[in-house]
């Protein structure tokens, strides 16, 4: 779970403009956040399986997102990519 202040470090690193908190680049990096958070603590609690299912849905819904930025504007999305240090 993002505390408040890391989201809004998140957001702040990853928008667009000044009130940005839904755009594509900005979702991607809230989740990658999120699902290196989660995959900490699987580490620890290696028998979490409904964590481990919400880890998975947050994978498939970054990559729902990467690929409509992908489809839709190339430059932002290998921006994105490089910025987070994610890999095809």
């Amino acid at each position: 779970m993002l505390t408040t202040k890391k989201k809004a470090a998140v957001i702040k690193n990853a928008a667009r403009h000044d009130a940005d908190t839904g755009s594509p680049e900005v979702q991607v990096a809230l989740l990658s956040k999120q699902i290196d958070e989660l995959a900490k603590h699987l580490k620890h609690n290696p028998k979490d399986f409904h964590s481990r299912r919400g880890l998975l849905q947050m994978v498939a819904d970054r990559r729902s997102h990467l690929r409509y930025l992908e489809n839709n504007d190339k430059r932002k999305y290998n921006a994105v990519v490089k910025k987070l240090g994610l890999k095809k």
